[in-house]
């Protein structure tokens, strides 16, 4: 692999001349997209969840757990970021590390992190759209606002009498429209998005901590119920795992490397920076959550509106509550489509796919082409298909990113001792199997049929790397040495 390859230190003027898009995004920029990532589903959705269903108010120490399992993973992504500053992501340095196998194999599994996740949450978003409408009074037609699918597998899947969920379709045709225009514009809506969902959350915070009362924290830890995962210090853990899905924005990032103007700096500061902050406003809120009501009855589709409207003098917070869920969402959706479109455009001037999803427009510098194909797809997932058939197909395929980065780091370090790397993984050794065991259990912890569809998606990808990329792919230009 060693021989097919250019330097991974190669001067950054030659980095920049060999692509089009526009370097425009600095640490801030980052960071915001991390941050516009990450939080959404974990805080809005997920937190309820896991208090209810698994850890009681001890789900504060299961969002430290997931906290410190992304860190693992978030360390070795921006060690390899100051190394290899490219779009592409995980993608980008399974090719650096392991070859054209192993790079086709994950960058086929992030097409279900991506492109998949942002059907997923618009889905979601759907869902609080609709809301809002009925807390002021506006009704939507059904039959325009759910999936024509329902199933808890595609085996059961049957027709539910709607004809297209409109508002999932609409939100990825509008931010698409962004994509497509710029990476300046993009960043900026992402921005203002980001600010609003942090500023609920901010009110969410300062206005609810004073209505934490100790009854209900009091168990903190809950009794195991006599099943593995359900209260007890085994529901802490299987929280955690759910939890988890709720840090995993950050590897965004990584993926926005040729548009960062610094990118071996400001990379790594926006993958930890995000992760950092993240993880502060994740504890903070589900405090709030668990203080302010009986965590038993979190169990709901909107757990952040549904805890404040339990208390009289917050309720004017639940329709701020509901706006930021949408923004909060809006930037997950928004994140996701930028990350896939740019991993496709890793991947195509490689050479993997059609060089259409690497051509850049001449006035916008951005992959329009791919952007668009990239947002058509998720928009008929989201129009056609359930948020939880669709949830099911993203977290495996992110696990295993996440386990071939740790692995990856540990090859360089072996095959790549003196390459240059202004950002390294401190105690590599241990942070590393670190990352590769927590999210390899927490792979296997996964259901039966998650393993099936990953199979049948394995098979598709197989067909298409042989029948068309193996024979067209380019050696990696990034040499281990």
């Amino acid at each position: 692999m060693a021989s097919d390859v250019t330097a991974l230190t190669q001067p950054e003027s030659v980095i920049a001349e060999a692509h089009e898009l526009k370097r425009a995004l600095g640490p801030v920029n980052l960071i915001l997209i991390g941050i516009g990532s990450i939080i959404g589903a974990g805080i809005f959705v997920i937190a309820g969840t896991a208090a209810a269903e698994h850890a009681g108010p001890a789900v504060l120490v299961s969002f430290l757990i997931a906290g410190l399992g992304c860190l693992f993973a978030g360390l070795c992504y921006a060690e390899f970021a100051s190394m290899i500053p490219e779009s592409g992501s995980s993608y980008t340095y399974a090719y650096a590390t392991m070859g054209r196998f192993m790079a086709w194999f994950i960058g086929w599994n992030m097409v279900l992190e991506y492109l998949v996740s942002a059907s997923t949450v618009a889905v979601g978003w759907s869902g609080y759209f609709i809301s809002l409408l009925r807390n002021l009074g506006m009704n939507f037609p059904g039959a325009f606002a759910n999936a024509p699918l329902a199933g808890p597998g595609f085996a059961e899947l049957h027709l539910t009498g709607a004809l297209v969920n409109l508002p999932a379709v609409a939100l990825i045709a509008g931010l698409t429209v962004f994509l497509v225009i710029g990476v300046r514009e993009s960043a900026l809506f992402n921005n203002i998005m980001v600010a609003i969902k942090i500023g609920v959350v901010i009110l969410v915070i300062l206005f609810g901590l004073p209505y934490v009362s100790r009854a209900n924290m009091t168990p903190f830890l809950p009794p195991n119920s006599g099943e593995w995962g359900h209260f007890g210090y085994s529901g802490i853990i299987a929280a955690s795992g759910l939890i988890f899905f709720a840090y995993i924005g950050f590897e965004s990032v990584s993926v926005a490397a040729t548009e960062a103007r610094d990118p071996r700096r400001d990379i790594p500061i926006g993958i930890l920076g995000s992760l950092f902050i993240c993880t502060a406003f994740y504890i903070l809120i589900a405090f709030v959550l668990v203080g302010i009501t009986d965590w038993r009855t979190l169990n709901v589709p909107n757990p952040v509106s549904f805890a404040v409207g339990k208390i009289p003098a917050l309720r004017w917070l639940v329709i701020p509550v509901d706006i930021g869920a949408l923004a909060g969402l809006a930037t997950v959706t928004f994140v996701s489509l930028y990350g896939q479109s740019r991993v496709f455009y890793a991947m195509a001037r490689d050479s993997f796919l059609p060089r259409l999803f690497a051509i850049v427009h001449p006035r916008f510098q951005t992959p329009h082409i791919g952007t668009i194909i990239t947002g058509s797809a998720a928009a008929l997932f989201a129009a056609i298909f359930p948020l939880d058939i669709l949830a099911d197909l993203v977290s495996i395929g992110t696990l295993l990113a996440f386990i071939v980065v740790c692995a990856g780091i540990l090859i360089l370090r072996l095959n790549a001792p003196n390459a240059q790397r202004i950002f390294r993984t401190p105690w590599v050794w241990f942070v590393a199997p670190a990352g590769i065991l927590s999210c390899g259990l927490m792979m296997v912890s996964l259901s039966n049929a998650t393993w099936i569809r990953l199979v049948l998606w394995t098979i598709l990808g197989l067909a298409i790397y042989f029948a068309y990329g193996r024979r067209h792919a380019a050696p990696s230009k990034w040499k281990v040495q």
